[in-house]
């Protein structure tokens, strides 16, 4: 004997789908604008790569990207360390130097002025901080949420080779609540890939 659903209850199970369909549409676009909005309204740093350690080679369909940026002297802290273990963030003061690249001026593990003459302030990837011995450590290690690069198949190598000798750039744009997103990689200073600011 086969069991049949009224037509109230079909009803109800497409309208769930419906109102289900609709809210993950609704999630996906604000993420996707999200994104857009840095790319369209953000502020744009020209920040230089450096090396990856050659066993860290091309993973997949992306690229490990790693940015002098990441990696922040103790002598540009403006606060003091946390004397405790805990659950931290900083707030990075990046500025035009004479290269034309974005570099460090400042950090904070508390909140920096979001401009000054020129400079933006970036937001770094939350990470777990634990003191070290006194005069053990002279800088911290950071990521900005652009640490990876997603390429077509196959296209990865070249762009691993010109990270390796330094002739990979990264156009990022900075939100004013510090979020990064990758706007531009270029070899060279010539634009090699470009996101849409859709």
């Amino acid at each position: 004997m086969k069991a049949f659903l009224s037509k109230p209850a079909i009803l109800n199970v497409w309208v769930s789908a419906v109102i289900i369909a609709a809210l993950q549409t609704a999630i996906l676009g604000y993420m996707i604008e999200s994104r857009a909005a840095i790319l369209r309204n953000g502020h744009d740093v020209v920040l230089q790569t450096v090396p990856v350690d050659p066993r860290d080679l091309l993973r997949g369909d992306y690229v490990i990207l790693s940015y002098d940026i990441s990696t922040i002297p103790l002598d540009k802290l403006v606060d003091t360390l946390p004397q405790e273990e805990t659950d931290a963030q900083l707030s990075v003061r990046l500025a035009k130097a004479e290269d034309g690249f974005w570099h460090v001026r400042e950090a904070a593990f508390g909140t920096l002025p979001p401009l000054e003459d020129g400079s933006v302030v970036a937001r770094t990837q939350p990470f777990y901080f634990y003191p070290q011995p006194s005069g053990s450590q002279t800088a911290l290690s950071v990521e900005y949420g652009i640490e990876r690069y997603y390429v077509p198949e196959g296209q990865g190598k070249p762009l691993e080779e010109a990270r390796n000798a330094q002739a990979l750039s990264v156009t990022a744009s900075v939100s004013d609540t510090g979020v990064m997103q990758i706007r531009t990689i270029s070899i060279d200073g010539k634009p090699l890939y470009e996101e849409p600011p859709f």
